[in-house]
This record gives C-alpha cells, structure tokens and sequence, in this order.
C-alpha cells in the first residue's frame, strides 16, 4: 500500500547529538519527512556525514532538497574548544559556513543553532539586537558561525540558547545532568558552583520552537534573522543540583554552594540570559517546569529505585 510521505522536507545535522536527537522527533512526530545526519554515531538511524566533507553535505542535500535545515551539530563544550581551537572552528564556522551556501543553492530555510555565550553576561537581559562580546573562544567561534551563515545565505534564522537538558544517553551529555550523581551519593560532600546564573532550558521546548518557527517561516518569508529562546527560571548550578535533589526526595545538605567566580576552565558570562519577546510576539514558544523536565529526563538514572514505590504508590 502507499505510505504517505509528508512533502515538508527538513534536514537535522547532529542529530545524535542531545539537541538533534529532540529536534529530529518533533519534527518527525508533526507530518514532516525528516531526514537526520550525524557523524560519530549515526547508523543505523541517520546518515553518516561529515560535515567537513564539502562533496557529501553538497549531495545530501542536493539529493534530498530539503525546504528547512536544522544546524544543531557544533562542538559545544567550552573547556574542549580552548584545547582544539582548530578543530571547533572548522565544525563551528567553515562547516556552518558551507552549509549555508549549499542551503541557498536549494533555497532552504536554514535555523543556525546558537549560544547565550555570544555575551559577556554583564548587563543581562539580552536582545538579538545586543552587541555580542564573548568571552570565551567558544562563544567567538559559535559568533563567527553566525555572521558566517547570515553572510552565505540571507535566508537563516540564527537561533541562540542557553544551557540545555532533557532525555540523555549519558549523563554527561549536558551541563546539567552531569550533576545527578553528586546528588544522588550524598554520604561525600560536593561543591556546587552558585555564582553563575543560568537558565536551563529543556531540549523538547527547543525543538518545538524550531519547528514552529520553520512553519512560520513555510507561511511567511519574511522570518529571518536572529532569535533567543530560553528557559525562564533563573538557577546557579547550586540551585539546580538542589533541585534535582528535591524532584527525587533526595537530601541536599552536602551540596555546598560555592560563590566565588570559578578559576579554572574557560571564562564563562556571570549571566547571560536571552530576552524572548521576540518569538513571543510572534506566537511561537514553549517550556517545560525545570522540576518536572529535570525528573523526566532523569529518571532512567536513578540508582535507588525503592524510590519509585514511595511516590507512585
């Protein structure tokens, strides 16, 4: 029988990334025919591309033709960058670069995924019309991406995000869930950095705004440029692990909440929360309650599961 194949058409880079993983759902899962590419672990759900391999993304995408490409692939993790400067801004910038250019050969709506590390973090909340000061050579690499693909293809929405979390595969696959293991083995004490301010924002809300986005965008040419999107609950990784520990009944007294500026690592913005009127104004957004994301994405990893009697029964 003739299965019906959705004509939207949308391509995810790094879909077997945190952020992809959820992005390649949601559109997936609302009649779109989705096509998801990855590189370290791509088979056998998604194509395996190499993003530096101009000739492949040039016929994947020329083959595919798709109406909407959702960049997500990046060297994200700010400590890795300052150690592979070279390395991150071939994935960062000339890949995204590339990309862009072979997105305007097919007049594909291309969504840039960003960062709230374009900002020093200094006068908080930010616009998209902002002055982006980085301070870090992570955020440089993912501006530079931006301007890179706003140059190659007028037609890209630049889509900035803060600290990510949702369904992982491990728990250092974001800043966030990394944290679960401290919380949970309360009989040592851990020290838990309550100086930054962030804004843990859930994969899934993410990815709804992608999509919605691009459907505005199918509706109205006009929707370009740059967006923020952020959770908007405001937390020190302190606040968070305290947090965690309170989604789960867990105790909390041996965090140890830690308030001098870190010295260690890359520098990182003291808060660099994103203004989201923008995308409101236009109808489009979601987010998930940090407790109940947090839990939800949490909970495979629970090491106590005498726990799950206690609350469900």
């Amino acid at each position: 029988e003739d299965v019906d194949i959705p004509s939207r058409r949308v391509l995810i880079t790094g879909a077997t990334g945190l952020l992809g993983r959820a992005v390649f759902k949601e559109f997936n899962e609302n009649n779109w025919n989705t096509v998801g590419c990855g590189y370290r672990r791509a088979q056998p759900r998604f194509e395996h591309i190499n993003l530096l391999d101009s000739i492949a993304v040039h016929d994947i995408i020329h083959d595919f033709q798709p109406h909407v490409i959702v960049h997500c692939a990046a060297e994200r993790r700010p400590d890795v960058v300052e150690g592979q400067p070279d390395a991150a801004s071939q994935l960062n910038v000339a890949a995204s670069a590339n990309l862009a250019k072979e997105a305007a050969g097919v007049r594909a709506f291309l969504i840039y995924i960003s960062t709230d590390y374009v900002f020093d973090g200094t006068s908080p909340p930010y616009k998209e019309t902002d002055v982006p000061n980085p301070l870090n050579l992570y955020g440089k690499t993912k501006l530079e991406g931006e301007k890179a693909v706003l140059e190659n293809n007028e037609d890209t929405a630049v889509l900035r995000i803060p600290v990510l979390y949702g369904e992982v595969e491990r728990l250092e696959e974001s800043a966030v869930t990394v944290m679960f293991d401290k919380v949970q083995f309360s009989n040592k004490s851990a020290n838990m950095d309550h100086w930054q301010q962030r804004f843990p924002t859930n994969v899934k809300d993410v990815a709804a705004v992608c999509r919605q986005l691009a459907e505005k965008r199918m509706l109205d040419p006009s929707i370009k440029g740059t967006f923020h999107w952020s959770g908007n609950e405001q937390m020190t990784k302190y606040e968070m692990a305290c947090a965690i520990a309170d989604a789960f009944n867990l105790p909390s007294s041996h965090l140890r909440p830690i308030t001098d500026s870190p010295v260690v690592g890359a520098l990182r913005p003291k808060n660099a929360q994103l203004d989201c009127s923008k995308l409101e104004m236009l109808g489009i957004g979601q987010r998930t309650p940090f407790r109940a994301g947090i839990r939800e994405s949490l909970w495979p990893f629970l090491v106590d599961k005498r726990w799950r009697q206690t609350v469900f029964h």
